[in-house]
């Protein structure tokens, strides 16, 4: 599960008691990329002449600042890369139940009373196509002679998206894919970008587990990169987006989701290589039905995130 924000409760009731104090701008939080929020929120300012408020960081990042925040909540919509956080947080009923008219062609997985997916991800190999390896086909292959000292995996600590393909990967042989990877030398490297950055520049081959849009942008852009789809499993990350139910400004809120499922807001979800959430969307990339997802109960892995977490930190030498 996530990690606990039990102390915002105190804050949802004191905001509760203020919601008829208008704000002019929307405070948005999200978990990257920054230029796809950046030009959101560029667009909605624009055809709304509403102003949007913006912090972006990791998924961890951002819940530590909604939970520092407790006493007084100020994000009107928070974008997660973990659908787990709409569960979560729909459980503890902080989330306005809205459905945006945009909505009606996201498919029915990629939508709940409370949220909506911005877009989707899938977890992949990020390969350095002029590193001197073979190129990989599937996970087990990183763990071979030729990849020795040459693999960074994302931290799944910090980023959503890497513990959900850690946690399905090891349910499926108890964590010996991810001894097998140490004992030839991978390490976590932090989050997304930072275990992408030394592949990207050479000093490493290959990502285990890397969000493909950052390096299907990097390849566009004539990066020596490539990313690789393995053809075992992999998992997809939706990426949440939810109106919190302290917001003071909830209709203007509604709004943002609405430009954001609007055929603008959706290619320029397109445009960062993102798979966009309304299937009417043109995307110049692999789509979830060109993939093989892995089978796993989403409950039961983030039942165990703790004891995954700390599983994972023991093999790779953490504290």
């Amino acid at each position: 599960m996530l990690k606990s924000l039990k102390s915002i409760t105190f804050g949802v009731v004191a905001a509760a008691l203020t919601a008829g104090v208008a704000h002019a701008d929307v405070t948005v939080y999200t978990a990257g990329p920054q230029s796809l929020i950046d030009k959101l929120s560029a667009g909605f300012t624009k055809q709304t002449g509403i102003k949007v408020n913006v912090f972006q960081a990791t998924t961890g990042k951002v819940m530590a600042r909604i939970e520092a925040e407790a006493a007084n909540p100020v994000v009107d919509v928070l974008v997660s890369a973990s659908w787990d956080t709409a569960t979560d947080f729909a459980k503890r009923g902080w989330l306005v139940k809205y459905s945006s008219p945009n909505a009606a062609k996201v498919p029915d997985f990629l939508k709940t009373e409370g949220a909506v997916a911005q877009g989707i991800s899938a977890l992949g190999i990020a390969w350095n196509t002029k590193s001197g390896t073979p190129k990989p086909t599937e996970w087990a292959d990183l763990t071979s002679k030729e990849y020795k000292d040459l693999v960074n995996i994302p931290d799944p600590a910090q980023s959503g998206s890497s513990f959900e393909l850690t946690a399905a990967l090891a349910g499926q042989d108890s964590f010996k894919l991810f001894n097998d990877l140490k004992a030839n030398g991978a390490i976590i490297a932090g989050a997304n970008a930072d275990a992408l950055n030394p592949v990207l520049q050479g000093a490493k081959a290959a990502v285990f587990g890397a969000v493909d849009y950052i390096t299907l942008a990097a390849k566009a852009k004539g990066e020596s990169i490539d990313v690789i789809f393995p053809a075992s499993g992999t998992v997809i990350a939706p990426r949440p987006a939810m109106i919190l139910n302290w917001s003071k400004n909830q209709d203007d809120a509604k709004k943002f989701i609405d430009y954001m499922l609007s055929d603008e807001g959706q290619k320029a979800v397109a445009d960062e290589m993102l798979m966009p959430a309304r299937a009417d969307i043109p995307a110049n990339r692999p789509l979830i039905s060109d993939l093989k997802l892995l089978k796993y109960d989403t409950a039961t892995v983030y039942g165990k995130r703790k004891e995954t977490l700390a599983e994972i930190s023991k093999i790779y030498g953490g504290k």
